[in-house]
């Protein structure tokens, strides 16, 4: 992979990952255009390491939010800061069980399944559709509902299956409030995505050559500055716009990539 591609598949990350639209898919319809040929395992380990550039830029913007977090987990007072950490908590047990029971079956559906990436998209704007024709509402995330939310984003660790567009649909669905959905979404996979960077580190699973460090790095950073840039205007976005929107653009790009397999 060279600098200019690791750039633009940076940048894709940077945008995609705070818009219900599959990040991790958009990348790997990005790579198969690019011609990037990775196996299973390299494919996901940058898809990795373009996500923990978002996740940090995700704790810049949500810095006091994490300080909260964190404040609320040593405290151990019972409350409003204590329970929304837990519900964090509560929301990452899902994720965690499938990724560490299931890796290597999860890292199959990486490096151009471009078909199962297409067929996940159309799922994705189906979630995004019956979100959009739910009722708005004033509710917070529940304790049962943290768990459900973490059910969604266990799912959407598969290519195609929007992680922002699975947890914010169900919450909306549970009827929780769209900014409080929102908020809740892109907190809930910071330490999710530190976790993975921190065990496939410790396990040496992480295997990058010195070719890879340059184009990497630069993917990294593209990844970081285009979420800072992107972060706060794709929230807002998200907020403000219908989800109907973004079901239609999944819903097409999942049948042009479908409708791509089939004729190349």
């Amino acid at each position: 992979m060279g600098i200019l591609e690791a750039i633009i598949l940076g940048i894709i990350q940077g945008l995609t990952e705070f818009l219900p639209v599959s990040s991790s898919g958009h990348l790997e319809i990005a790579k198969f255009i690019l011609g990037d040929n990775s196996v299973p395992e390299e494919s996901l380990t940058y898809t990795v390491i373009l996500h923990f550039a978002t996740a940090l830029s995700t704790i810049v913007i949500f810095r006091k939010e994490v300080f909260q977090i964190l404040k609320g987990l040593f405290q151990f007072k019972v409350n409003d800061e204590f329970m929304f950490s837990l519900k964090i908590v509560l929301s990452m047990i899902p994720a965690v069980t499938i990724g560490l029971l299931f890796e290597k079956e999860l890292e199959s559906f990486f490096g151009g399944k471009i078909l199962f990436v297409g067929a996940m998209l159309l799922v994705t704007a189906v979630l995004l559709l019956l979100a959009d024709r739910a009722k708005t509402t004033n509710k917070d995330v529940s304790v049962v509902g943290s768990i459900i939310i973490g059910i969604s984003q266990a799912i959407a660790m598969l290519p195609g299956i929007s992680r922002s567009g699975a947890t914010i649909s169900t919450s909306v669905i549970l009827g929780v409030d769209r900014n409080k959905a929102a908020r809740f979404s892109f907190l809930m996979v910071v330490p999710l995505i530190l976790g993975k960077i921190a065990k496939d580190l410790l396990g040496g699973d992480i295997h990058i050559s010195s070719q890879e460090m340059i184009p990497m790095g630069a993917g990294f950073a593209a990844a970081f500055i285009a979420g800072l840039i992107a972060c706060q205007w794709m929230i807002a976005l998200v907020k403000k716009s219908k989800l109907i929107y973004f079901s239609i653009y999944c819903a097409v790009v999942g049948l042009i990539a479908i409708t791509y397999t089939f004729l190349s």
